[in-house]
């Protein structure tokens, strides 16, 4: 997500902002913009350069906009559910980004049913829409606090009025979200800082769990809509493991420096003889460098990959994400024959990708293969916005024991990064870090079935 306000190229610094923070979601991505009056949205499937030519950033030219790429966690990739959504209510217009998954959602949309609501798509980001514009919360002298009390989930949220934007966050800050500001300045606010370096902004400050930043014509103002002390952040450790970008600053740390660590950790606690330390690019690049320092087993490229292709980890479907490793990844036999390979995973989620890579070196005549992964095993879904929403589909729940991954996935040895030694490479304290996909020990409790489709009774009828 990315908003800025008052820029006379909010449009084109948005479009390069969500460019780089494509590794974010690459289903869809939208623009809204404003002119202080009225908000225009452009929105389409497929990635930021194919969504958008000069045309559509002409005609969305405004000084206000923000804009979104989605990764589906809750409803399908479809064109009714890109982002930003923009409806026009009793107050106005009001156009909405969010990044996380709701866990009330399907409790909350079914009471607006009941009441006659009705909904346009099955994105959870809906509810909050219908919530602004339910009248017990719209005559509020708070509307957006008050409505953002009856969230339960995770939440990194931009909200667009015609002549202000809103960023918040849930109270337990799982969602990374920042603010900078422009040299002429002009605040913007951004998921990751990424954002910010690519339009020479500077990082101001992070957005606090439970607090609403209002940015408009009179700067940047603050308030909090719950009682932020009685809540304990719950940062999202996958932001860390796979999911931010190396360059980016989250949660206050650098990624890169983090990933960094938990290479170097990975190395004494599962040390192994081997000729070679590779990584399963990208993600695993920086904790691939970090193993090879501390062991002293130099590092070396195994793999060529192809620049032109997404992220497999967040393509909607298992096949799709075995199309893109196909496409992606080349293995460099010279550099693997005979030799034997430490190679390192960031995380290990469904296995069926990691096994195919595996077997691609042992083809190309790899003598040893020892995998090393840079965090636990992931045994527990996430309902807070990261695409495992089912203990089924995780390799480490199904198979249960390590020596049955390895045996799986057909390597020599196989040792994953622990609990504590993950934990003690991100900046303290390690208890505000949310781990549940390793521990299972939920910040916000689960107490009923959390679906991906959930919202989706008719998704075999819907077309584009």
């Amino acid at each position: 997500m990315f908003g800025i306000y008052d820029h006379p190229e909010a449009v084109e610094m948005t479009y390069l902002a969500l460019f780089a923070q494509q590794h974010r979601g690459q289903e869809s991505a939208g623009i809204c913009s404003s002119d202080h009056n009225q908000i225009t949205r452009y929105a389409g499937l497929g990635l930021v350069t194919e969504v958008f030519a000069p045309r559509h950033l002409e005609q969305l030219r405004n000084p206000i906009a923000v804009g979104h790429v989605r990764y589906s966690t809750t409803g399908s990739p479809n064109i009714h559910n890109s982002q930003p959504l923009l409806v026009e209510y009793a107050r106005g217009q009001v156009a909405v980004c969010h990044n996380g998954n709701l866990i009330n959602a399907g409790l909350l949309r079914h009471t607006y049913e009941e009441q006659g609501h009705i909904f346009q798509t099955t994105s959870d980001t809906e509810v909050i829409i219908h919530l602004l514009a339910d009248p017990e919360h719209m005559n509020m002298s708070d509307a957006i606090s008050h409505s953002l009390t009856h969230l339960q989930g995770a939440f990194s949220l931009l909200v667009l009025l015609p002549d202000r934007i809103e960023a918040t966050r849930d109270p337990y800050g799982i969602r990374p979200l920042c603010i900078g500001r422009l040299a002429n300045g002009s605040y913007c606010v951004a998921s990751e800082t990424i954002a910010l370096d690519v339009i020479d902004a500077g990082y101001v400050r992070d957005v606090e769990p439970g607090e609403i930043v209002t940015i408009d014509k009179d700067g940047l103002h603050s308030r909090f809509y719950v009682d932020a002390g009685r809540y304990r952040p719950a940062h999202c450790i996958f932001e860390m493991v796979y999911f931010a970008d190396p360059s980016s600053s989250v949660f206050r740390q650098n990624v890169h420096q983090a990933r960094l660590a938990m290479g170097s950790q990975l190395a004494r606690e599962a040390p192994v003889k081997a000729d070679l330390v590779i990584a399963v690019p990208n993600c695993a690049r920086c904790a691939a460098v970090g193993y090879s320092n501390e062991s002293g087993i130099p590092f070396g490229r195994g793999f060529t990959t192809s620049h032109y292709t997404g992220r497999s980890f967040i393509m909607p479907d298992q096949s799709m994400r075995d199309m893109v490793v196909k496409m992606k990844l080349n293995v460099i036999k010279e550099s693997v024959h005979g030799r034997r390979l430490v190679v390192l995973e960031d995380s290990i989620v469904r296995g069926t990708t990691t096994k195919g890579k595996m077997g691609a070196l042992r083809r190309a005549g790899a003598k040893e293969i020892h995998v090393r992964v840079a965090s636990p095993p992931i045994r527990h879904p996430c309902y807070y916005g990261i695409d495992f929403p089912t203990s089924e589909e995780l390799i480490a729940a199904k198979l249960g024991s390590v020596e049955a991954i390895r045996d799986y996935l057909e390597v020599d040895s196989l040792a994953y990064l622990s609990l504590e030694g993950m934990l003690s490479c991100v900046k303290p304290p390690p208890r505000h870090y949310c781990t549940a996909c390793f521990s299972s020990q939920y910040p916000i409790p689960i107490d009923h079935q959390v679906q991906k489709y959930a919202l989706e009774r008719y998704q075999l009828r819907m077309f584009d």
